[in-house]
């Protein structure tokens, strides 16, 4: 119940029973006992409890099953091509064992060493061109709504831009961060991979951001983008089902040839479909367009080669 106060403050008596499914007398001979033992309720302004702001839960109490999910998770961050975010997760898991009792301590790494996460992924990790730790940067300047002044390298024309943008929001795909943004410079919302900028500088200049702006619509949305490409790719009968729960955009068209599942989409980086696409390995094809099949195969001839 602190926990549910302190992260959703002003709940009723009534909502607080539903939350946990037991009647409002228990909710109130609840309240009562933790108001007893020293903890700061309070009856807010809105209408509902909650707790003042002053008040510190005791340290950190994990049970087996909820380190072994958060460990997990820790592991997951491992694998991410963000320098930055694997040496985030190496501080947060060494964080979450030092409050785990001995016991406890002994049952997960017994787990976690007959755990593998994703062993389909052939590429190695690889340190990206510039350091993508900027993603806190640019969370922050989300956050406290600050325009950003970048220095931005288009690939495609191999030249380096400046742009004022208003971020409004992050998405991590397997390879690289995203960020989504309103570009004054081309008067409309586009993508920039962190990757790509040379130079950030958070301004102190302010902005509103569009009232009727989802991110998550925005990314299933098609947008209409004139800088997308259409890709088309295959996958084994074995493979298929995994493979379209993680397809990185709108599927525009599906079919069945010789017992291969072709799928096409739309997205903009061939590298990223590229990596993704590997993780199938033999159970995946890439068909078109050309500079898909092309970075396949010299990812394949890099993967081999660091086999040497």
């Amino acid at each position: 119940m602190i926990l549910l106060l302190q992260n959703r403050p002003n709940l009723s008596s009534r909502d607080l029973a539903e939350h946990f499914e037991v009647s409002r007398r228990t909710i109130f001979r609840d309240l009562r006992a933790l108001t007893e033992s020293g903890v700061p309720l309070t009856y807010g302004d809105a209408g509902g409890y909650e707790i003042l702001d002053s008040y510190q839960l005791p340290p950190l109490m994990l049970t087996a099953r909820e380190a072994a999910t958060l460990l997990v998770g820790v592991s997951f961050m491992r694998l991410q091509s963000d320098s930055s975010l694997r040496a985030d997760a190496d501080e947060v898991g060494l964080k979450i064992r030092s409050v785990l009792s001995s016991d406890v301590k002994v049952f997960i790494d017994r787990m976690l060493s007959h755990t593998v996460l994703d062993p389909y992924w052939l590429s190695a990790v690889r340190e990206q061109e510039s350091d993508e730790g900027e993603w806190y940067r640019i969370g922050e300047a989300i956050s406290k709504q600050k325009r950003l002044l970048l220095e931005y390298h288009v690939a495609s024309r191999d030249e380096m831009t400046r742009r004022q943008v208003d971020p409004l929001g992050l998405v991590y795909y397997t390879d690289h961060w995203n960020l989504v943004a309103y570009d004054h410079l081309r008067g409309a919302i586009r993508n920039f991979r962190l990757d790509r900028i040379r130079k950030l500088v958070v301004l102190n200049e302010t902005f509103e951001a569009p009232r009727d702006f989802d991110l998550e619509q925005y990314l299933l949305a098609d947008r209409g983008k004139t800088d997308t490409i259409e890709f088309e790719v295959a996958f084994s009968a074995e493979a298929y089902a995994r493979a379209r729960r993680t397809v990185p955009a709108r599927i525009q068209a599906e079919s069945v040839v010789d017992g291969w599942h072709h799928v096409t989409f739309r997205f903009e980086d061939v590298g990223y479909v590229a990596n993704w696409l590997m993780r199938f390995g033999r159970h995946a094809k890439a068909l078109a367009p050309e500079a898909l099949r092309t970075r396949v195969s010299e990812e394949l001839d890099l993967w081999r080669s660091s086999l040497k």
